[in-house]
């Protein structure tokens, strides 16, 4: 069995690194405030100086494309395919190949494993995966839906069964933005890019791809202007003006701020939306789960959500998160539907994988 696990998670402004032993116990982590690039070899031998040998390494990849579809061994074969998946996810993919080509070249004697966060996915049903556009053009260009943030569902699913006392096969129901049936992810509000879906911190989500196009003929936008102005300059930055961090926009709300009022308005209800298109897969809803930064962090949020739900049998009034480390119920005692803040588990995700797909492969 694979011991200590070094894990990688790159993403486009930040870096983490973290060895978990056997027991999956952290046992070394650092955060880096920006992304690896051409200092990712520098960053992770920093690391590896203070931290336990490892036996193995696994890497967080945001999208594996249409070959990856599963924890991966990594040998050049998948790094070529990881490569093809670039342009899919441009503000993700080169900084998680260049810690993937980094820690590689560090660690050339253990086995580095590929975890791709489309994986959970990759079973979506033939409808939830397909765009309405023409089948000669979605069947050249491999265009459909493949969903994200997969690692950070798996772990929610696990411990929410744990904490309802439910098998994964018997839990059907909206997790974040993810609907998930007898433990596979039926419906998801992400599609072939991270730029599908709700609003974010400083990316728009969805928009009217006609409005784009009326965008781009009246101001002579470029197609890479574009693409900044939908993934940097957008979402709760764009509409308040002053921050895409809900903490900050609760605080400029509450001093009177209008147009932080807003851009909290807009978030709540976009889930409000995704949530009642996800139920929408679904024969019912078993629980309702929030995790991720905001959804473990702003209790605001999570109450205007749930608040605005009751359509869907969720209520509001939910109750304070006593320990952010554990997941634990905060709807009232006998709700219809359970509402639960589930803490972010990419990490151990990321080293649970690693060792089944090593574990696999023997």
């Amino acid at each position: 069995m694979t011991g200590t696990v070094l894990v990688a998670d790159a993403g486009s402004s930040s870096f983490h690194l973290a060895v978990l032993d056997a027991d999956d116990r952290v046992v070394a982590s650092r955060d880096f405030d920006a992304p690896p690039g051409e200092g990712a070899d520098r960053m992770i031998r920093s690391f590896l100086d203070d931290a336990p040998a490892v036996d193995a390494c696994g890497h967080r990849v945001v999208h594996g494309g249409p070959d990856v579809t599963r924890p991966t061994a990594v040998d050049q074969t998948v790094r070529a395919r990881l490569q093809a998946a670039v342009g899919l996810a441009q503000l993700h993919m080169p900084p998680a190949l260049a810690a993937l080509d980094a820690a590689r070249a560090l660690l050339p004697g253990v086995p580095h494993v590929a975890c791709p966060d489309t994986a959970f996915h990759r079973q979506l049903p033939e409808p939830a995966r397909t765009y309405a556009l023409p089948r000669k053009l979605t069947r050249r260009h491999g265009l459909r839906r493949y969903g994200f943030h997969g690692l950070s569902y798996a772990h929610a699913l696990r411990r929410t069964t744990e904490l309802l006392g439910a098998s994964p096969t018997d839990l059907g129901g909206g997790c974040s933005a993810c609907a998930v049936r007898n433990g596979r992810s039926v419906d998801t509000t992400m599609g072939m890019t991270p730029s599908e879906g709700l609003p974010m911190s400083s990316r728009s989500g969805t928009v009217d791809p006609g409005m784009l196009l009326w965008l781009q003929d009246e101001t002579g936008t470029d197609p890479r202007r574009t693409a900044r102005l939908l993934d940097r300059e957008s979402g709760l930055l764009g509409v308040s003006g002053t921050s895409g961090d809900t903490r900050d926009l609760v605080r400029a709300r509450a001093d009177g701020d209008p147009d932080a009022a807003l851009a909290l308005a807009v978030l709540t209800l976009g889930v409000r939306r995704g949530l009642a298109a996800m139920a929408a897969s679904l024969d019912r809803v078993d629980a309702l789960v929030f995790t991720g930064e905001i959804g473990q962090d702003q209790p605001e949020v999570r109450e205007e959500v749930a608040a605005g739900l009751r359509v869907l049998g969720i209520e509001g009034g939910l109750t304070a998160v006593d320990d952010p480390r554990e997941p634990m119920v905060v709807s009232r005692a006998g709700a219809t539907v359970p509402v639960l803040v589930v803490p972010t588990g990419e990490i151990h995700e990321v080293a649970r994988q690693t060792r089944a797909c090593l574990e696999t492969d023997r």
